[in-house]
């Protein structure tokens, strides 16, 4: 496996906590909701300012695309550049929630609420009756309505007589993840990056509205490739063929807002810890869950100190490992009610630096084949960017 070097600068291996209420993809459509009247929605960004005079909003999601990849991809996106120097209009940042992952960062900006409010606490969790939850591979299993009981920013915004409209991936229409994040929009299905941008335009030109859409190609091929590999930079020029098409072809009285779920890092062979082999690791441990920055780890009855003292002992300071009523103690996922908290780990297992813990035992192998991940809380992973044109 070849593992390329992602540039990132020593500070982007800090930890930063989310910064929900203030500053965070939970804050993002409620303000996008002020903006377009929607009772009740609180402007917590300061958008209406920015804003004034707009009817539509197109809020365009790139995955992967963290802040700290932003002067890479910039190298090969000449749009994106811009952008990010605020030619445009603003540039700025806000945080993921937490873990820094795609299924809690989607649902955390469609609700508008921190993880511990709408449920979806990690890219898989253990269900009540002992079976993994995979969020991105859910059907109707669990009720998504259910699961996720928190009505969207989408519902809400609809609901007010807003116009709204998803694009995004055909396939992904119906599935538990997307009800879970973007119920009550009409939904367009886009399957490249020229339909995604074809797709939110003609919704913006329609009506006034909310305009949602999503395009996965940079995390999926830093994930498979690692950042600025060749065919993440190739992904980088897609999303400027993206941003060159909306920029350029946005009606009157529109805006877009660009943004992502989450960065990622390169993690060299040497930071990867498998509990396959190490057995301190597997010792007392019943079920396993999460994902290889942030695991979760579910103890036998009475061995939950044992479990954290080996992880402790094994890792060092390449993770923290901390009780569940630790990391809700520490706010990592805002307010947990007590009905979503055992869907965290007995013990949570945050990685630091370039550390991953994988579990070849008991998810796909595909999992420790990676070569960038996220999921925990640097900044690499956690900070994003927030490009605003209008």
């Amino acid at each position: 496996m070849s593992v390329p070097a992602d540039g990132l600068p020593a500070d982007a291996l800090r930890i930063v906590p989310p910064a929900y209420g203030t500053g965070s993809l939970a804050d993002l459509l409620p303000s996008v909701s002020a903006v377009l009247g929607v009772p009740g929605a609180v402007d917590v960004l300061g958008l209406t300012a920015r804003l004034d005079g707009i009817d539509r909003v197109g809020v365009l999601l790139v995955d992967g695309l963290g802040a700290y990849q932003l002067p890479l991809a910039s190298k090969h996106a000449p749009v994106l550049a811009d952008l990010a120097a605020g030619g445009r209009g603003h540039a700025g940042t806000l945080t993921a929630g937490f873990p820094s992952t795609t299924p809690v960062s989607l649902v955390t900006l469609g609700t508008g609420v921190p993880p511990g409010a709408h449920g979806v606490l990690g890219f898989t969790v253990r269900r009540p009756d002992g079976r993994v939850l995979t969020h991105i591979a859910w059907g109707d299993d669990p009720d998504p309505r259910e699961w996720q009981p928190v009505p969207t920013r989408l519902e809400t915004a609809a609901a007010a007589g807003v116009d709204v409209t998803v694009v995004s991936k055909s396939a992904f229409e119906g599935s538990g993840l997307s009800l879970a994040a973007n119920r009550g929009g009409r939904y367009v299905g886009a399957d490249d990056g020229n339909a995604v941008a074809e797709g939110m335009l003609a919704a913006l030109r329609r009506s006034p509205g909310l305009v949602y859409g999503y395009h996965p190609d940079l995390d999926h091929f830093g994930h498979e490739d690692g950042i600025d590999s060749p065919t993440w930079q190739a992904a980088a020029r897609g999303v400027d063929k993206i941003l060159d098409q909306i920029v350029h072809g946005l009606p009157p009285n529109a805006a877009l807002l660009v943004v992502a779920d989450h960065g990622q890092l390169n993690v060299p062979l040497a930071g990867r810890y498998d509990m396959a082999d190490n057995s301190a690791l597997r010792e007392g441990v019943v079920a396993v869950a999460g994902e290889p920055r942030v695991r979760y780890l579910y103890a036998a009855e009475g061995a939950e100190a044992d479990v954290i003292a080996n992880w402790r002992g094994v890792f060092g300071a390449d993770a923290r490992v901390m009780t569940r009523d630790q990391a809700i103690g520490e706010g990592w996922f805002g307010e947990v009610p007590p009905s979503h908290a055992g869907r965290i780990g007995d013990v949570v297992v945050l990685c630091q630096g370039r550390a991953v813990a994988l579990a070849s035992e008991w998810e796909p192998a595909a999992a420790g084949r990676l070569v960038a991940y996220h999921g925990s809380a640097t900044a690499a992973e956690m900070t994003i960017p927030l490009l605003v044109v209008r």
